[in-house]
């Protein structure tokens, strides 16, 4: 059974390398991912290899830049509280800027456990200030704030996961 998060995390690959098709193959299942375009939905084909029973399955997935990853069926944990809080703030926010997560991935707010988390609540950032880590495929990533202000709100608990696009602080411009 295909991982829905990891395959988002292959669409948006695609998508942001600007590739047509991934083609992986193990010993049990196939999967090719294709995309005519650029603003094309890209197209799943889920074949068992031969040996194996089942049916193929060919299915489209939809993700949406800024939605989120999609509906809400393959959000992470933690997840919909995030979108909810951000929600229920967006009223007195409007002048806010959103810093948003660049890929699907597990959000942490410092270095390491034992250290001072990167930003906090009413500290002024940089352009090339290191807001956060976010964790994907055990790849550390590291979130610059590209804008410069004062960090207004953190959305995101250290540990949670986080989708593509969601946002995690926001911003008051200088």
């Amino acid at each position: 059974m295909l991982d829905i998060r990891k395959l988002k995390e292959l669409v948006r690959l695609m998508v942001v390398n600007d590739l047509t098709e991934i083609d992986l193959r193990d010993s049990q299942e196939q999967v090719t991912l294709k995309r005519t375009g650029p603003a094309a939905i890209p197209t799943v084909t889920h074949l068992p290899v031969a040996g194996h029973a089942g049916v193929p399955v060919t299915a489209t997935l939809a993700v949406h830049p800024g939605s989120g990853g999609g509906g809400g069926s393959g959000a992470g944990v933690g997840a919909g509280a995030a979108a909810d809080r951000s929600a229920a703030d967006a009223g007195d926010d409007d002048e806010l800027v959103a810093i948003e997560s660049p890929m699907v991935g597990t959000f942490y707010a410092s270095p390491a456990p034992d250290k001072p988390t990167f930003v906090k609540v009413g500290g002024s950032i940089g352009a090339e200030t290191v807001v956060c880590l976010i964790e994907a495929m055990k790849v550390f990533n590291e979130i610059k704030a590209e804008c410069e202000g004062t960090i207004e709100k953190v959305l995101v608990r250290s540990g949670e996961p986080v989708e593509f696009g969601q946002k995690l602080f926001l911003v008051r411009p200088a």
